[in-house]
């Protein structure tokens, strides 16, 4: 019999690369989604026929509850959130509600329904913050610098609390940043390749960004979604650091991106204080050095090439004339 997994967050960069690679392993997949107007599935529509999609809130108990009972998974994934950092500065408060108290609703939402299934926790490398320790694993201190990374760590160790007090097998997966095609606009990555792309094709003329000597470690999201289905895959639930233990610039990016489409970034780029963070983060850089004994989970994308693959997409899609999300 075909196991059964529940994504929340199935229409993200992340929920659509898990849901693609479970389908590959003979899962049944079930996706969370919100009943609300601005519902975007371009990321799932070469899946959807494939996917059974049941409403649900991550603000709502008895509709987790309820969607739990109906799929009764074996696996859960919870990558919902309100997950872009920028505007947990504007929103805190509902960034709070989705991205940590919407972890203890979930979870004991599983306590109730069916403590035997294995929950995946998205963790983040912004939990890190304003960094103890250079790498970062598993055990360096939490010091979060956005409401964002405030949240994630309490869902974080709410997960840690609940698997300690109800032996439930709840893992939490630390990923540091990882992109890909289907990362939003909004993003630093996907907003450098898509105007990028963009300024090649003559359709604009600048690109302005915040800080450029941001250093972070990115990876490619295809790999991540391995790795957090790797650790459901273990008989004891832990803590896992996911990353590719390189960091690079905000100004590498740009540089990396540009250079590929025969553009000097000088000529475009251009800094603007809107998009400066009130609290920067320093170097995030991941050690995964566990994951690699304990999973056998390495990246197989390097950085060069993943700001390749979506200069190429958005390459395309700008010539295609798609809507680009």
């Amino acid at each position: 019999m075909a196991k059964r997994a529940l994504i929340t967050g199935i229409t993200g960069q992340d929920g659509s690369y898990l849901a693609e690679f479970l389908l590959e392993k003979g899962y049944e997949v079930f996706g969370l989604v919100r009943r609300t107007s601005t519902i975007n599935f371009s990321r799932i529509d070469h899946i959807q026929d494939r996917l059974h999609l049941i409403p649900g809130d991550m603000l709502d108990q008895t509709s987790l509850q309820l969607a739990l009972a109906e799929c009764q998974p074996h696996e859960v994934y919870n990558l919902a959130a309100q997950s872009f950092v920028q505007t947990s500065w504007t929103q805190p408060v509902f960034t709070g509600d989705v991205t940590a108290l919407g972890v203890t609703r979930l979870l004991d939402a599983i306590r109730h329904v069916d403590p035997g299934i294995r929950f995946y926790q998205a963790s983040s490398s912004e939990m890190f913050g304003k960094v103890r320790e250079v790498p970062q694993r598993e055990t360096t201190p939490f010091y979060p610098r956005s409401p964002y990374g405030v949240a994630k760590v309490y869902g974080h160790w709410i997960t840690v609390n609940y698997r300690e007090s109800y032996n439930l097998h709840a893992t939490s997966g630390i990923l540091f940043n990882h992109e890909s095609p289907r990362r939003g606009l909004e993003f630093v990555t996907r907003k450098v390749t898509h105007t990028a792309a963009k300024i090649k094709l003559g359709m604009a003329n600048e690109l302005r960004l915040g800080n450029l000597d941001a250093r972070r470690d990115w990876g490619f999201a295809g790999d991540y979604v391995r790795a957090m289905w790797l650790m459901l895959q273990q008989d004891v639930p832990d803590d896992y650091v996911i990353a590719t233990g390189e960091t690079h610039s905000v100004e590498e990016l740009v540089r990396t991106a540009f250079e590929y489409l025969d553009l000097d970034w000088k000529e475009y780029v251009v800094q603007d204080p809107r998009f400066m963070r009130p609290a920067e983060v320093d170097l995030l850089v991941g050690d995964a050095s566990k994951a690699g004994k304990r999973l056998g989970w390495e990246p197989t994308v390097s950085f060069t090439q993943l700001v390749q693959m979506m200069v190429d997409a958005d390459l395309q899609m700008l010539k295609n004339g798609e809507v680009v999300r």
